[in-house]
């Protein structure tokens, strides 16, 4: 598929058609993923930057292929598994998504709270107003007026690009490490190498965009413009991430401070960088969180029902779509509630629905990579031999990554 010539007809369709792949793309930056990259940041300076090249083709290669499944077949994935591959096989896959993206969400309200006690306010007020309003806007909402809000959200993460500048790095050897890569074959620097591409493609996106650009009503006639959508996403990512790797080693690194945290990286800022960039990356970390925690639920309660074929949509009323939307409430419920439980153990709830998520992880990319080359379903839209060259080399890459990613998890200290 070409690229579509720039024109003002042009530039309205895209208008008209942007939203699953910018905002899909962006939630993938939450509070999980920011403390990655400020860690990545504070602990090796720049020599990670050379990783978000190889991550930026792979995030593109994977989410170009669900939402050109979406505008093909005008279905999500969890349908298409359903009805290829078994009812069984779908429960199995739905139950542990659910599972990690419970583990997910309550993450993304454990971000809402460390970012807003940076700013004097106590996590009992900020995550139960934080819950009601990501419920409200979902629920009292129509697909538009929602995309709507997620696109504002996702043009907020600008702040850490303003960030990183006030950080004032060397340019030239951001250049010079974002070319040429550097590799280290130490335990601390594999396992980080594994954890930013873990963080970068996650299964739930791959469900949640499809089902986006279903919704949207985007069919193959406005594909190209969707896939202009996707590529624009997964670049606008990618660099707000990059940015955040360089403000923390701007200024973290070069003074040695150790950090465990995206809240810690905010505080580290503000005498090194001036308290302005520390205020905008705390507000970069809350807007994250909230975005997620919008978002995750809304993607499980879509795929879920999807896969059994019960109504879903946002579009569709409560009693249209009953299970769809209590599963929503559900999952924001428990999510922020768990926040609120004193001395409960939130590492090891994230670290469990990382290990989840990177057990499900080859197993959806196979799935989808068997549907897109089915031409009883895809048609003349299966991959060409050339992008399922690509396709697959970076599948089996992600999957050798992410089955590391899960035995560090589970032993961390067998690289040491």
């Amino acid at each position: 598929m070409k690229i579509p010539k720039i024109n003002f007809r042009t530039v309205m369709i895209f208008l008209a058609v942007i939203g699953p792949g910018i905002i899909t793309a962006n939630v993938d930056n939450d509070a999980g993923g920011i403390t990655t990259y400020s860690v990545a940041g504070a602990q090796f300076g720049y020599k990670m930057l050379w990783l978000f090249i190889p991550m930026t083709i792979a995030l593109i290669v994977v989410q170009e292929m669900s939402a050109r499944m979406g505008a093909v077949t005008g279905k999500g994935l969890a349908d298409l598994i359903r009805e290829n591959y078994g009812v069984r096989m779908t429960l199995l896959i739905m139950v542990s998504l659910l599972l990690a993206d419970l583990g997910n969400t309550i993450s993304e309200f454990a971000g809402v709270a460390a970012s807003m006690e940076i700013f004097q306010v106590s996590k009992y007020i900020s995550v139960p107003v934080a819950a009601f309003l990501i419920w409200i806007i979902v629920v009292k909402g129509t697909y538009k007026h929602v995309e709507r809000i997620f696109l504002v959200a996702s043009g907020l993460y600008f702040t850490y690009i303003i960030s990183g500048a006030m950080a004032r790095p060397p340019w030239g050897t951001v250049a010079r490490e974002l070319a040429i890569p550097n590799f280290t074959f130490s335990g601390d620097y594999i396992a980080m190498v594994i954890g930013l591409i873990g963080t970068t493609i996650a299964p739930w996106m791959q469900f949640y965009i499809q089902s986006a650009v279903v919704e949207k009503g985007i069919t193959v006639k406005e594909y190209r413009y969707s896939r202009m959508d996707v590529i624009f996403g997964c670049f606008m990512t990618d660099i707000v991430a990059l940015f955040i790797v360089v403000a923390c080693a701007a200024t973290i690194f070069v003074h040695g401070i150790h950090i465990e945290t995206a809240k810690d990286a905010a505080l580290a800022l503000a005498p090194l960088a001036g308290k302005w960039a520390s205020t905008l990356f705390a507000f970069g970390l809350l807007n994250a969180s909230v975005f997620s925690a919008s978002i995750l639920p809304l993607a499980t309660a879509y795929y879920i029902c999807e896969a059994f074929g019960v109504e879903a949509g946002i579009d569709k009323s409560w009693d249209e779509a009953p299970i769809f939307y209590w599963l929503y409430t559900l999952l924001i419920a428990v999510g922020a509630g768990v926040i609120l439980i004193p001395n409960m153990p939130l590492i090891a709830v994230m670290l469990w629905s990382q290990v989840v998520n990177g057990v499900l992880l080859p197993f959806i990319l196979i799935y989808m990579l068997s549907l897109i080359n089915r031409k009883e379903i895809m048609g003349q839209y299966v991959n060409s031999k050339g992008f399922n060259i690509i396709a697959w080399l970076t599948t089996a890459i992600l999957i050798v990554l992410t089955l590391m990613l899960v035995v560090i998890s589970i032993f961390p200290n067998i690289l040491n």
